[in-house]
């Protein structure tokens, strides 16, 4: 893999990704952004108004097979969130999510690194999250440039620059090509109890060397939404905490352009979201004109049932629509879990691109009422207005510093209202307190993005002041020492050679979280109480063999009539890929290999669905040309209807000499459709017409096993299109010989 592309029919390689690490230099620094086409482009059949270049790779929403396989993409940068604690499984999950549309990979630091007064380094498993050391985010980025040549986009890459630790943080971080990092000096004070001042004097050295490396700077001013007991009434603070920010970076010397709002909408449903958030949105917006936004969604709400998670999502995502969002965060849908798995990943991922498409140009026909009178305005001029009154307020104690000491922040009453709940630090107190060391007058560093007087040696003329020592490690990486282990057990090294050189190559097993994990789930309902529900379902696991069952998910349907539980356990074996039956698949004919052969030999057919089944949607698209149906091929279609008895069609063929029957078919709890089909290859037979007619059955559930097992020749299922259907009936009379029930007319 190491100077070679990445192959589709490949998977990533984590040997590769680490061989010659120590020499690899990342590619580019910055930030980049989707490359926004023009209003008016179109893919397939459609116009866009809000979409971006399309990927050279991807994988597309299901629903794109109906519309010619297009995958367009929203015009902003879409992030993912991973965290499971490993990074070698955290680039396969990034290759994932980049081919269903991810450019903002967002590596989660694992559970109190903001506590570390240091670097740490090789590659040591992460609780929460991954430890960030310059071997894992050496290797994530160059696992990036590989995957970003494969997808055909460039991918940024993110983590935290925050506690004791941030400006060795924002130094690895410039020096190894990050893309991106939360950096808000706010964090350090309020959620890690790190001292006021040298928090802020941090966070003038790491906003220096972030600007310096062309990083994309998201606050941390939704961490009280997710902290205040009633975060909704937070909103005017959480525009001071913005503030803040956005006024100390610039200070510091970042560009606007650099500098991104991290917005949460505060509330969820059965709250009125949209009535709550949308003028905290619009309000935020406009007071931060020239600024960048990261609209993440709301997890403060978010519990165990991945379906209310994603709704609450997809309503945040009409939030980006209705304003704006330069970057939008998806958060995996079982946040509520704190198990982000492989696949809710890529759900997410799939339902911010499904709602953002789907939404695409919708302010050129919806407006929002921001008349001086409307409820939207009001509403919005309202939280601004507190917001300002806030921020005089804490100018009026004498400045933050004062206000955080008296628990102004996290206070969960909408100001000016106040609950006395809020957070409350002692300046003077709290980690690393009372280790700021005044500088010399003449304090000179041979290094680049300073922050500060830099006194360079009377009479010394240089550019950069590195240049006294021959570069520093900003511009001369080869300076940079590059540790690769340290921990003789808790490395990369030993989690690779456990999980894949144990156990036989060829034996493979289900994952969600790390390569071969085992963990499954099961869904089951229990005309059952919640906890009877739950201690049955885990029974159940047991008794199926499953280790480590856990409940991960609990719903009640009604008090009295019973439970929905989802399981997580492990499967205690593997799946040996030589036994594996793989059914044969045959390539479909082309449009024009079916049109002549049934030009020359003609091909009748009867259908209908049989028994009690009233649905007639599949098999008429199956049939009708509109729909791409075997009509659309020459093929003459005589159908019967719904709810067809067998012995009508079978009459049917007989009178208008057909070579093939079609059927489609309900699946039931009684077997019905088996029945339909044995009951209809039985009368052939008597009949005398069972060598000269094809038998075709359809249906959601139908498979080609059962249907051959109930007499039939053929049987397709879901996802069956026309083709498939007449490339059989074509191939099928060919090796008859073409001679049919129609051909013996």
């Amino acid at each position: 893999m190491g100077g070679r592309k990445l192959s589709p029919d490949e998977k990533l390689d984590v040997r590769e990704i680490l061989r010659d690490l120590e020499h690899y230099r990342p590619r580019r620094r910055g930030w980049t952004w989707r490359e926004k086409l023009p209003p008016g482009t179109t893919l397939g059949p459609f116009e866009y108004k809000e979409t971006s270049r399309p990927l050279e790779r991807s994988v597309p929403l299901p629903a794109a097979k109906y519309f010619g396989g297009i995958d367009p993409q929203p015009e902003m940068v879409v992030t993912t969130e991973i965290a499971s604690g490993r990074f070698e499984d955290d680039i396969r999950r990034m290759r994932m999510a980049a081919w269903h549309g991810a450019d903002h990979i967002m590596v989660i630091r694992t559970t109190g690194q903001s506590h570390f007064d240091g670097l740490i380094e090789g590659t040591p498993e992460g609780v929460g999250g991954v430890p960030i050391t310059r071997k894992q985010v050496r290797a994530t980025r160059k696992a990036l440039d590989l995957i970003e040549d494969e997808v055909g986009r460039p991918i940024n890459f993110h983590s935290y620059v925050s506690g004791v630790a941030g400006p060795e943080i924002a130094v690895l971080f410039a020096e190894e090509g990050m893309n991106g990092a939360h950096q808000d000096p706010q964090y350090n004070v309020l959620y890690r109890n790190v001292n006021m001042y040298r928090s802020f004097v941090d966070a003038a050295v790491a906003k220096t060397l972030m600007q310096w490396a062309g990083m994309a700077q998201i606050d941390g001013a939704h961490n009280a939404n997710a902290t205040a007991r009633e975060a909704w009434k937070v909103m005017p603070e959480l525009m001071v905490q913005h503030a803040i920010n956005c006024a100390y970076s610039v200070k510091v010397g970042m560009v606007r352009e650099n500098i991104c709002l991290s917005t949460v909408p505060p509330t969820a449903p059965p709250a009125p979201e949209m009535r709550l958030d949308l003028p905290y949105a619009v309000a935020l917006r406009r007071l931060f004109a020239g600024y960048r936004f990261r609209a993440q969604m709301n997890t403060k709400y978010i519990e165990s049932s991945t379906r209310e998670a994603t709704v609450t999502h997809t309503l945040n995502l009409m939030l980006s629509r209705f304003t704006s969002a330069d970057i939008q965060s998806t958060i995996t849908p079982d946040e509520g879990r704190n198990v982000p798995w492989h696949y809710n990943n890529i759900a997410a991922l799939d339902t911010a691109k499904q709602v953002l498409v789907g939404l695409d140009g919708l302010r050129n026909m919806v407006h929002l009422d921001e008349s001086p009178d409307g409820e939207l305005e009001k509403k919005a001029r309202a939280i601004t207005e507190r917001a300002v009154l806030f921020l005089e307020e804490m100018l009026d104690v004498g400045g933050y510093f004062e206000a955080v000491r008296r628990g102004f922040f996290v206070d969960s009453g909408m100001y000016p209202e106040r609950n006395g709940d809020g957070i409350a630090r002692d300046p003077d107190g709290g980690v690393a307190a009372g280790t700021i060391v005044p500088r010399d007058p003449d304090y000179m560093a041979p290094v680049c993005a300073h922050f500060g007087e830099n006194h360079l040696p009377e009479g010394v003329d240089v550019e950069r002041p590195c240049e006294l020592i021959g570069g520093c490690t900003l511009c001369n990486p080869d300076k940079i020492v590059y540790v690769d282990e340290l921990d003789p057990t808790d490395n990369v090294e030993v989690r690779l050679a456990a999980t894949f050189e144990a156990g036989p190559r060829d034996v493979v097993y289900p994952e969600v979280e790390w390569a071969a994990d085992r963990i499954v789930t099961m869904t089951m309902f229990w005309p059952l109480d919640e906890a009877r529900a739950e201690a049955a379902a885990l029974e159940t696991a047991r008794r199926l063999g499953l280790e480590e069952p856990k409940a991960i998910h609990k719903e009640v349907m009604h008090p009295a009539e019973g439970t929905l539980v989802e399981v997580k356990c492990k499967v205690p074996f593997g799946i040996d890929l030589a036994g594996l039956k793989i059914p044969e698949e045959q390539a479909t004919l082309s449009p024009d290999e079916i049109r002549g052969f049934v030009k020359d030999r003609g091909i009748k057919v009867v259908a209908a669905t049989v028994g009690q089944d009233e649905h007639s949607v599949g098999l008429r698209e199956i049939l009708d040309i509109k729909h791409g149906g075997i009509e659309g091929f020459g093929i003459e279609c005589h159908y019967l209807g719904t709810s067809c008895p067998v012995e009508k069609l079978v009459n049917a063929a007989i009178e208008v000499g057909a070579d093939a029957i079609l059927i489609s078919t309900i699946i039931t709890h009684a077997d019905v459709h088996r029945m339909n089909m044995k009951k209809l290859a039985d009368l052939c037979v008597e009949k005398g017409i069972r060598d000269r007619v094809l038998l075709v059955a359809g249906g959601t559930q139908v498979t080609w096993d059962i249907a051959v097992g109930s007499g039939m020749d053929a049987g397709f299922g879901r996802g069956t299109h026309g083709i498939d259907v007449a490339s059989f009936l074509v191939r099928a009379l060919h090796e008859r010989g073409a001679v049919g029930a129609g051909a013996a007319r």
